[in-house]
């Protein structure tokens, strides 16, 4: 199986245009076959999460306009049980968001023990979207950084599995993805004058998502930088990046599992004893 690179802490993404159109290797023909495998193994996994209760899925999208966040979101969560999943939109923060510190409002969507949330961009549109359009002084967004990094630190020790995945997609590829949407009425409810506004910004952008990148990957919540020209390989890189991630913790989870069991058991014992 294909595994998608962790990048180590502290590296400098290229972000190369070339890159956003690899296809890992991976063929159509691949994934179909390997694909309802995964799908099973996550819905296992899901399950023995919000059974054991022990930690937290939070899943971080981050990409430019049209890189397949929501198709990501999608695709990816479709064999979960929607009861155990939240997905969180960050867009333009209200008056009572400002009112407060930039991750106040993030902190309130992390996901509970048992739980997944997704954020569908997240708090690294401060370090983003705030510095290209300087909406906040430049040493404001600089100490964000830091910040960022205790926060995530702060959540990964108690009991967070946190996943960074960068959707990259190239400047062509957006460009045609746009204009395929002018073309579909029934997709044209996504598009705003804004999209064409913000690809002008494509290389200060860049920039900063590679600062973000490299100034907040840590060795507990490392970024990883995924394809997406490819709808098909996104889509399939991300699933089993998670899959291969909460393997990791399915030994753990079986045995606190029993040992609930047990203590479950013996409880009902003597309740029936009484």
């Amino acid at each position: 199986m294909t595994k998608l690179a962790v990048l180590p802490p502290k590296t400098r993404p290229t972000l190369a245009e070339s890159a956003a159109s690899s296809t890992h290797r991976l063929t159509k023909e691949r994934v179909e076959a390997e694909r309802p495998k995964l799908e099973a193994e996550l819905a296992e996994l899901q399950e023995l999460l919000f059974a054991a209760g022990t930690h937290s899925l939070l899943v971080v999208l981050q990409g430019m306009d049209t890189s397949g966040k929501d198709g990501t979101v999608k695709s990816v969560m479709d064999p979960v049980n929607p009861v155990g999943v939240a997905v969180q939109s960050f867009k333009v923060p209200s008056s009572d968001e400002l009112a407060h510190d930039f991750l106040w409002r993030v902190h309130q969507h992390v996901p509970a023990r048992g739980m997944i949330s997704i954020f569908n961009r997240s708090h690294y549109e401060d370090v983003l979207v705030v510095r290209v359009h300087e909406l906040v002084p430049k040493a404001v967004w600089t100490r964000r950084y830091r910040q960022i990094v205790d926060f995530e630190r702060m959540l990964v020790e108690n009991g967070t599995i946190l996943m960074k995945f960068f959707l990259h997609i190239s400047k062509k590829e957006q460009e045609q993805r746009l204009l395929e949407r002018e073309e579909d009425v029934t997709k044209a409810w996504k598009l705003s004058p804004g999209d064409w506004k913000e690809r002008a910004h494509w290389d200060e952008y860049l920039d900063a998502y590679r600062d973000a990148i490299e100034r907040t990957g840590t060795s507990v919540a490392p970024w990883r930088v995924v394809p997406a020209d490819h709808k098909w390989v996104r889509n399939q890189l991300v699933l089993a990046a998670i899959v291969a991630e909460l393997r990791t913790y399915r030994s753990g989870w079986r045995e606190h599992l029993v040992k609930m069991g047990k203590s479950k058991l013996a409880e009902l014992a003597a309740f029936r004893g009484a």
